[in-house]
């Protein structure tokens, strides 16, 4: 009997052994796509994936694009081409620790690296001194709202922001539901690591789908691209350290949802209904008794937290009234 255990054992650990160590998939023709029509800087020794594209002809607007968690700029493929036809320069990058950029670990990232990466991007772009606007998403409002902080208090480096319009993100950390591979995530502590190693395309598609609507699910490739650009240098790897931006929502609360209460750059909300992570009516309510001077624009009942990929023509059609409307 001992010789059977020690024989199962002698199997399982290099079978254990080479799942935790599973080549990323290769890049997709569209992903690839969207990679080779980007470029690279460097922001304190790490590789950040951005795309710069001139747009319109005679208008003098620009807009930068900041993603959500666990995905990357490519979150905004469906409606990069309007927004061409409407700026003079669209921008997108990905944050550090998402899709093409570096991932470095053992690493603190923080909110407030990302902002710096931003505005570096900025500098880097030769735009410090132009007025912007910005367009976020989920982990990428909360990176909005810091920029608007240092805009607020005339901060070295701040960006010059025309105006600000965010959707289905958790800046109130009361209405905010994280899902339960996030929560466990970031609070296993040294058993983080191991649960980062465990996380494969079939949890991963399971967990993105759950938050996308019944009707406005990802295609099979829209998957695999998804799950690429975590697994690109080894993503996956830092959801844990990443993750403590939930943490730090709550700690930096005061910061961030002042910023957004008293600002008086024009605001606006895209809001997918059906988000389980910011459940309506709970986090529409909140915000419109706390941020009033915003104008809002709730999408159709069957759309939830990716309402850019789930609705895009609804998405870009809100979008627009807004920046028209100023």
């Amino acid at each position: 009997m001992r010789e059977w255990w020690i024989q199962v054992g002698l199997l399982t650990v290099p079978l254990i052994a080479v799942y935790l160590h599973i080549p990323p998939p290769h890049i997709s023709p569209t992903l690839n796509s969207w990679k080779t029509a980007g470029a690279f800087f460097t922001f304190k020794g790490n590789h950040i994936f951005y795309r710069d594209s001139l747009g319109a002809v005679g208008s003098s607007d620009v807009v930068i694009l900041l993603h959500g968690f666990p995905t990357s700029s490519y979150d905004w493929y469906k409606i990069w081409d309007r927004l061409d036809q409407r700026f003079s320069r669209v921008i997108a990058l990905d944050f550090l620790g998402f899709g093409f950029s570096d991932k470095p670990r053992p690493h603190q990232y923080s909110i407030f690296e990302q902002a710096n990466i931003v505005e570096a991007l900025m500098a880097h772009l030769g735009l410090r001194n132009q007025k912007t606007n910005i367009l976020s998403h989920d982990y990428g409002d909360t990176v909005a709202l810091e920029l608007l902080y240092r805009s607020e208090h005339n901060k070295t480096g701040h960006l010059m922001i025309s105006s600000l319009c965010l959707s289905n993100g958790g800046i109130f950390p009361e209405t905010h539901y994280p899902r339960f591979l996030q929560k466990l995530l970031k609070d296993s502590g040294v058993l983080s690591p191991i649960l980062t190693r465990l996380i494969n395309f079939v949890f991963f598609s399971k967990g993105i789908g759950a938050v996308f609507g019944p009707y406005t699910q990802p295609t099979d490739g829209e998957f695999w691209d998804m799950w690429t650009g975590i697994r690109i240098n080894d993503g996956h790897l830092v959801m844990d350290s990443i993750l403590q931006y939930i943490n730090q929502r709550l700690k930096h609360r005061d910061r961030w949802v002042g910023a957004l209460t008293t600002t008086t750059v024009p605001l606006h909300l895209i809001y997918g209904p059906l988000d389980s992570v910011n459940p309506h009516p709970q986090f529409i309510t909140l915000y419109q008794k706390l941020v009033q001077r915003s104008t809002v624009s709730v999408l159709d009942d069957h759309i939830s937290h990716y309402p850019q990929l789930e609705d895009p023509t609804g998405f870009m059609n809100a979008y627009l009234s807004f920046i028209n409307s100023f």
